[in-house]
């Protein structure tokens, strides 16, 4: 088993202002080649906090991949903190010298002195070549064990991951294969419950990851071959889509517009929204099937579409009433073969309220939903719940399959 702990450096993802994406992406790739990672850090620019990271993380982990920090400037100090915790001294590589004042001098300008440090090498570490940015990496052993120090821009990063760390790390031999089933309408804990002892053993693990549009169960299996691995993973996950077919609408890269899509079968879609912002056409914006759309809260604008004064005295604009209207007034007035509505009380008195209707010609249906939260997930869990309403009742076998 081979054992990694990720540390990002930079002062700018400890307050959050950039969104550590690298991390996110090394902790896939690591797991999807059966590496085990036991920790992610971040820390901010400091020497002193670096260092003593890196002699912590040496001592529990077989690889240390430390993403940013190898810049030019004085706060960019990666390579200084894994000399220091190597108690190693580094120098000018001449050739990385070479290559650097070649980049500025090919675009006609003159390297700045500050810039030679990222020449620097330290008798442990081999240079790792950057062709889309001025910042090498660092691939160190000592000890038996690896640090790869990685460039900050993601795009450089996973360049180098993929093009100079995969081939030199001593991958486990074993596979690791995995399935991740998308679910909508069931909470988490009541996933558990359905589970039972399936999200406790080890191998195949069962784990559950809530998601913006519903719950994740993600089934992996590891074994010395692939084939051993997938003959592992089959039974559980079987299981697993038995007890949450109910509330299963895909799996693993699907989204679920994409399925609704596939659901309707060649048929177009017509969307009405109130209230919502336009979240709902937003997620359909891509698929072949939706036709048009009308996104407003005017009720002069919504009668004309289908909602009927009668239901707008009645029961007001955010019912399931008006969604019924409006869901069978998109056929109508937006020449759809398919109608599908939301409207969405986001914010003030009753925010959190949210209807949603589907109409073929063959039947309607409508949803309620009523979640606490701010304005923008409010009309985001509407749209998602809309397109929960449409595939459950799309999907072959239709709402009870």
């Amino acid at each position: 088993m081979l054992l990694a702990e990720i540390i990002s450096v930079g002062t700018e993802l400890l307050f959050g202002e950039i969104v550590d994406s690298n991390a996110a992406f090394l902790a896939r790739e690591l797991g999807a080649r059966g590496v085990t990672l036991h920790r992610k850090t971040v820390l901010g620019d400091n020497l002193e906090r670096l260092t003593a990271a890196i002699h912590t993380a040496l001592e529990r982990a077989d690889l240390v991949i430390l993403g940013g920090g190898l810049g030019p400037t004085d706060d960019d100090l990666t390579r200084e903190a894994i000399a220091a915790a190597l108690n190693e001294t580094p120098h000018e590589d001449p050739a990385l010298l070479a290559w650097l004042e070649g980049l500025y001098t090919a675009r006609g300008r003159t390297m700045p002195q500050i810039n030679r440090k990222q020449a620097w090498l330290i008798p442990s570490a081999q240079a790792l070549p950057n062709p889309v940015g001025t910042a090498p990496g660092w691939f160190v052993t000592t000890g038996g064990k690896m640090i790869v120090a990685l460039p900050g821009p993601p795009r450089e990063m996973q360049r180098m991951w993929q093009a100079e760390v995969l081939p030199r790390l001593p991958l486990p031999s074993r596979a690791l294969v995995h399935t991740t089933v998308h679910t909508q309408g069931i909470g988490e804990s009541n996933i558990a419950e359905l589970l039972g002892d399936l999200t406790r053993t080890a191998n195949p693990s069962v784990a559950t990851y809530a998601r913006k549009t519903g719950v994740d169960v993600r089934v992996a299996a590891s074994a010395d071959t692939d084939a051993q691995a997938r003959a592992l993973l089959a039974p559980v996950l079987d299981e697993v889509r038995a007890q949450l077919r109910t509330w299963t609408w895909g799996e693993d890269t699907q989204t679920l517009a994409g399925a609704v899509s596939a659901a309707l079968g060649g048929r177009t879609l017509g969307v009405i929204e109130a209230g919502s912002a336009g979240a709902l056409c937003t997620l359909l914006a891509d698929e072949p099937g939706f036709l048009d759309a009308a996104v407003t809260q005017d009720h002069r604008r919504l009668i004309t579409l289908g909602l009927t004064p009668v239901t707008l005295h009645d029961a007001g604009l955010v019912s399931a009433q008006a969604a019924l209207d409006l869901a069978a007034g998109a056929r109508e007035h937006l020449g759809a073969e398919v109608g599908l509505a939301v409207v969405v009380q986001a914010s003030g008195e009753g925010a959190g309220h949210a209807h949603a209707a589907l109409c073929t010609p063959d039947l309607q249906r409508s949803v309620s939903v009523n979640w606490p939260g701010d304005p923008a997930q409010i009309r985001e869990r509407a749209a998602v719940a809309a397109l929960a309403l449409a595939y459950r009742t799309l999907r072959p076998g239709g709402w009870d399959a």
